[in-house]
């Protein structure tokens, strides 16, 4: 499909460059139209870097409107991303870069930027976390979450930081019994924990998370804001170091 998009390209680029006469294919005689395509088809065989020269403009073209949509995303939801007082906040809450996080605890990816997120934020100094909990491969995903922001809402952020770190490293299905025993080994009070975890106030924070990632186009996880740039799946430390450098510079 992108070839014959290409190709239909290179053959409007070639009529516009011909005598007035030739500009309106439909007019061509069916003689003229398979010379005129033997001749795009024969300069193509001789120059085939030209298809590579096109892919690369046209995914260069792309990735400038969706960067200038994501842009406009942000700047529509900046409240909702960075004003939610019902989301955990870390790192520095006077830095001058904010990330935001969209996670599921049983996101192999999420697991593996979990070290690397935790060591930007640590190394750096000046950036500020927000975690948004997001929910989205399955029951032990959504019990998982809402153990993580029940445990907010009853214990505070403290206790939220450790069962986060916790579920980021946790081997095994999560269900009451693996939680209970999870806040245990934490010190934490299981009971009220547990109690909170099929609240309305939970329900309303998981249902937030997910009307807010629609509107961002967000489908997986991890996804990331980064200042004013949106990052949809993994990228390793050094790749969001440059990120981070590009939105101070």
């Amino acid at each position: 499909m992108m070839i014959r998009t290409l190709l239909s390209t290179v053959a409007l680029g070639a009529t516009l460059a011909a005598p007035a006469a030739a500009l309106d294919l439909s007019e061509m005689s069916e003689a003229e139209r398979t010379a005129f395509r033997a001749e795009v088809r024969a300069y193509l065989l001789d120059n085939p870097e030209v298809i590579f020269e096109a892919v690369a403009v046209m995914e260069e073209r792309q990735a400038s409107l969706q960067a200038a949509n994501d842009g406009d995303l942000i700047a529509d939801n900046a409240a909702a991303l960075f004003e939610d007082d019902q989301s955990w906040v870390g790192g520095n809450p006077d830095g001058d870069i904010t990330i935001v996080e969209f996670l599921d605890y049983r996101c192999g990816y999420c697991r593996k930027a979990f070290p690397e997120v935790s060591e930007l934020v640590q190394s750096d100094g000046n950036i500020r976390l927000i975690v948004k909990e997001f929910p989205i491969l399955g029951e032990g995903s959504v019990l998982s979450s809402r153990f993580a922001i029940a445990t907010r809402q009853v214990a505070g952020d403290d206790a939220y930081k450790q069962v986060h770190d916790a579920l980021m490293t946790f081997k095994g299905e999560f269900n009451e019994v693996t939680l209970s025993r999870l806040a245990d080994s934490l010190g934490l009070e299981a009971a009220p924990i547990l109690a909170q975890m099929d609240s309305p106030e939970v329900t309303a924070v998981i249902q937030a998370n997910h009307a807010l990632g629609a509107k961002m186009d967000i489908s997986g996880t991890p996804s990331f804001v980064m200042g004013n740039q949106m990052i949809r799946g993994y990228v390793p430390l050094g790749g969001m170091q440059e990120i981070v450098a590009d939105e101070r510079g």
